[in-house]
Order: C-alpha cells, then sequence, then structure tokens
C-alpha cells in the first residue's frame, strides 16, 4: 500500500458528494486504514469560521475577489493543520472539496480570471492536487431540487441556474483536461451504485 493517499471528491450541489466521502472513510477504517475525513471551506477551527463567512446567506454582497482570498485562507490553514501532517505520517486524507472547486465556482461561475487563480493557488498550496479526484456528476436541475429537499440553502444554492451550468461545465472541463486524476462517476445512480464505483476506484490506487 501506498503512504499518504490524498483523495477529493467534488461536483455541484446535491450530487451526494459528503455521503460518498463519508462512506469512504468508514469503509476503510473498517480495513484497519488511518482515513481522515475532511472538508473546505472547513477543516479546522479558523476554516469553519471561514466557511461560516461564506456560506451565509446574510453576506450576498460579497465581492468575487473577497470570495476567492477567503476560500485560498481557509485552504492554507488546512493544508498546514490537518492534511499535510495526515499525509507526512501516511494517513489517507479525503477531503469534500480542493481546489477544482474554487476554479469551478469562482472561475468559471463568478468568472475570475482563471491565472490569477492559478497565480494565488501557486502562492497557497504550492500547486498541490489529490492523488485522485473522484467527480461527481449530476444536471443542474435535480442537484438543487435534492440540496432543498434537505432544507439546505446556503449562498451558493441561491444562486440562479445559469450560475450552476457554468460551474458544472468547469469541473467537466477540468476532467477533460485531467483524466488520469479526475474519475468522472454519475451522481444520478443509486447511492450502493455510487459507493461501488468509487471503491473500484480507490482500490485500484491503494492496492494496485
Amino acid at each position: 500500500m501506498k503512504k499518504g493517499i490524498f483523495i477529493s471528491f467534488e461536483g455541484i450541489e446535491g450530487t451526494g458528494k459528503s455521503t460518498q466521502a463519508k462512506l469512504l472513510s468508514e469503509h476503510l477504517r473498517e480495513k484497519g486504514l488511518e482515513a481522515i475525513l475532511t472538508e473546505e471551506p472547513g477543516g479546522t477551527k479558523i476554516g469553519c469560521k471561514i466557511r461560516d463567512l461564506l456560506l451565509s446567506p446574510d453576506h450576498s454582497e460579497m465581492a468575487p475577489l473577497t470570495e476567492l482570498f477567503l476560500y485560498f485562507a481557509s485552504r492554507t490553514q488546512h493544508l498546514d493543520q490537518v492534511i499535510l501532517p495526515a499525509l507526512k505520517r501516511g494517513a489517507i486524507v479525503i477531503t469534500d472539496r480542493f481546489t477544482d472547486s474554487t476554479i469551478a465556482y469562482q472561475g468559471f461561475g463568478r468568472g475570475l480570471d482563471l491565472r490569477l487563480i492559478q497565480s494565488l493557488d501557486s502562492i497557497a498550496t504550492s500547486g498541490m492536487r489529490p492523488d485522485i479526484t473522484l467527480l461527481l456528476d449530476l444536471d443542474e436541475e435535480t442537484g438543487l431540487r435534492r440540496n432543498r429537499g434537505m432544507n439546505k440553502t446556503d449562498r451558493f444554492e441561491l444562486e440562479d441556474i445559469n450560475f450552476h451550468k457554468r460551474v458544472r461545465k468547469g469541473f467537466l472541463e477540468l476532467a477533460a483536461l485531467e483524466p488520469g486524476r479526475i474519475k468522472l462517476i454519475d451522481a444520478s445512480l443509486h447511492r450502493e451504485e455510487i459507493s461501488k464505483r468509487v471503491l473500484d476506484i480507490i482500490k485500484e490506487l491503494i492496492w494496485h
């Protein structure tokens, strides 16, 4: 088995990322492996305070650049306190979102310059990327409907459908650019089938 494996889950709202990340972490722990489950924005005490700022519907006036800087601030703290120490000791880190989300949401969704995002990313993460990224893909209407059914309404879920279409397009473009790292999974499938596909990919990564 490899040491220190970094896994991310990505996708638009309502794809079931959090559920699948949790199921994977539980499966790996049952196998006796150290699996750290975390999320962005968040993952640390400081990151959780930034998360509250970013996701609160009360902050609808937040400028796109403010949003971008806050995401990278949270990510820097996350790497320093959680991700890098865990990887160093040989753990498997599973994060619900990482830099791909910033590119998709703030780059494609908000229309911020992708070169600016890459420049900030080189400072905040030194260009670090997960070993494998599981992109759960779903049409925008279904994803938003799922979240509303669970009464989830953060600042991003309140954006119009065209915003979410741009974000999904961004994710799919990233997947096309990096097929070796980003594995596309149909999130319209039943939860158990998605979990099986996730496990097949991760088993190949860990025990190949």
